[in-house]
C-alpha cells in the first residue's frame, strides 16, 4: 500500500494556500492529469469545517479513471482532509496541513492509498515519488500565479 508524507516551506500565508488546495473545483486548470472534475456545494458543518463531494476523471499516459472523494475542509485548523467514495482504489487518503513557518508556510502533505487492480498499484507505485513531487510543484506554480513570488525569507515581499 504506497503512502508519501512530504513537507515543503512555501513563501505564502497559511490561508493563501488553505484556500487555493482547498478550491477544488479548479484542480482542472493547473493539474494535467485532472482532465475534468465537478464538486458538490461545500455543507457546513457545527465544527466550522465544510464538506464537499468531488468526482475526478483522471489521465495518465493511456489510463483513464473517475473517482469520487469527501472533502473536509477546516479553516481554523488549516486541514484538508480528503477521503475516498468510490473508484479504482481499495481506499484512498489525504491531508494537506498548513503551518505558519517564518519563511511563509510549512505544507505537509500525507498520501495512503491501495489501488483494486495489481496494474494499477504497479503504475502507481513505481512512479509515485515523481507523481507527489509533481503534484506539489502544480499548487507551487498555481500559488505563484496567483499571489505573485511570496514573502522573502526576511520578511520582505
Amino acid at each position: 500500500m504506497p503512502q508519501r508524507h512530504v513537507e515543503r516551506v512555501l513563501p505564502y500565508t497559511p490561508d493563501q494556500l488553505f484556500q487555493l488546495v482547498g478550491d477544488v473545483r479548479r484542480y482542472p486548470e493547473f493539474v494535467p492529469w485532472i482532465l475534468d472534475l465537478t464538486a458538490t456545494r461545500p455543507i457546513e458543518r457545527p465544527d466550522g469545517a465544510n464538506q464537499l463531494s468531488a468526482e475526478a476523471r483522471v489521465g495518465f499516459s493511456v489510463v483513464r479513471e473517475t473517482f469520487a472523494t469527501r472533502v473536509v475542509r477546516d479553516p481554523n485548523a488549516r486541514v484538508i482532509d480528503v477521503s475516498l467514495i468510490r473508484g479504482p482504489f481499495h481506499n484512498l487518503t489525504n491531508r494537506w496541513a498548513f503551518e505558519p513557518h517564518p519563511n511563509g508556510t510549512k505544507v505537509i502533505f500525507d498520501i495512503d492509498f491501495e489501488f483494486k487492480t495489481r496494474f494499477l498499484e504497479a503504475i502507481l507505485a513505481a512512479n509515485l515519488e515523481r507523481a507527489v513531487e509533481k503534484l506539489i510543484n502544480c499548487f507551487e506554480t498555481r500559488a505563484q500565479a496567483l499571489y505573485g513570488p511570496g514573502v522573502a525569507p526576511d520578511g520582505q515581499s
